[in-house]
């Protein structure tokens, strides 16, 4: 393995590189879906799903990675989780799409920041984990901003929320799938392809495509910017440890946060930011017990 001038591994460089672009996509991508916010969600999201559908197929195609995916999509428990991943992953999608294109960006930001901590609880009640002091403490503060920006509210921050838990769900069912992050979402794809494509021949000429050139082209984009940052996170998680990518992840949604502040305008008061303190505190205390747990590991013996 060639290494770079101060010893590092070339293909840690690689890594950081790819994983901080997939973040910076994720972070920037509310920008781009504004750009859509005269298309009903739905829609969007089955033009997402069958231009992601066709270019990730392509891309497999290119590589000869397309026959190991179609033997995985012969095992029916392969096919299941991949539809209900596909389901989780759609939902997700809808709901961000939709409070992008309603000013609601930093709930959007809040709930991505929350869904490690979700995944925590997850690993909790869905595989019987234990969690240590720190996790506890930081799963205490995702509690209290929840809860903070609940009475700013005065309802449940719904976004937020059904963000954190269908990735999360997403997440740890993902892991079940046998096959890479490109075979997988051309599964999850293949799966939600037919309900978009019957819903999109369904809106027919009622539809927003075909209407004007911008927007047929946005449309098409869409998967792109669907598949390219997932590719680069896989590219990331091959060459870095978790506890990194760990960490990286938080660059999407203060990304997203600024852009809802700076771009939008959208308000930011004292119980708000109370509210996202919170949130960081516990980010930082899950961050500080995954590298005080590495290092405990990886300690020699």
């Amino acid at each position: 393995m060639s290494t770079q001038r101060d010893g590092t591994p070339t293909s840690t460089h690689e890594g950081v590189l790819a994983a901080l672009s997939a973040y910076i996509i994720w972070g920037l991508v509310p920008i781009f879906f504004k750009q859509l916010s005269h298309v009903p969600a739905l829609e969007i999201i089955a033009h997402r799903v069958v231009w992601s559908l066709l270019l990730v197929g392509g891309f497999l195609a290119a590589r000869g990675a397309l026959g190991p995916v179609w033997r995985h999509a012969t095992h029916p428990q392969t096919l299941a989780h991949a539809a209900l991943a596909a389901a989780l992953v759609m939902s997700n999608w809808l709901i961000f799409v939709w409070a992008v294109n309603a000013d609601r960006i930093l709930e959007t930001s809040l709930g991505y920041f929350i869904t490690p901590l979700v995944s925590i609880v997850l690993g909790v009640v869905v595989l019987h984990e234990r969690l240590r002091p720190r996790q506890w403490a930081a799963v205490s503060l995702a509690v209290v901003g929840v809860t903070l920006e609940t009475w700013r509210l005065g309802n449940l921050p719904w976004v937020s929320l059904g963000l954190a838990a269908t990735f999360g769900s997403y997440g740890l069912l993902r892991k079940q799938l046998p096959v890479d992050a490109a075979g997988g979402l051309f599964l999850e794809t293949a799966c939600a392809t037919p309900f978009a494509l019957i819903y999109l021949l369904w809106l027919s000429s009622a539809g927003s495509f075909g209407l004007q050139t911008t927007a047929d082209a946005l449309l098409i984009a869409s998967g792109a910017v669907t598949a390219i940052p997932l590719l680069l996170f896989a590219i990331g998680a091959r060459r870095l440890p978790m506890a990194t990518m760990g960490f990286l992840q938080y660059t999407a949604p203060s990304i997203s946060f600024l852009v809802a502040i700076l771009f939008y305008g959208e308000p930011m008061n004292a119980t708000r930011l109370l509210a996202f303190a919170a949130i960081w505190t516990g980010l930082a205390l899950y961050t500080a017990d995954m590298l005080l747990r590495r290092g405990v590991t990886d300690r020699p013996l």
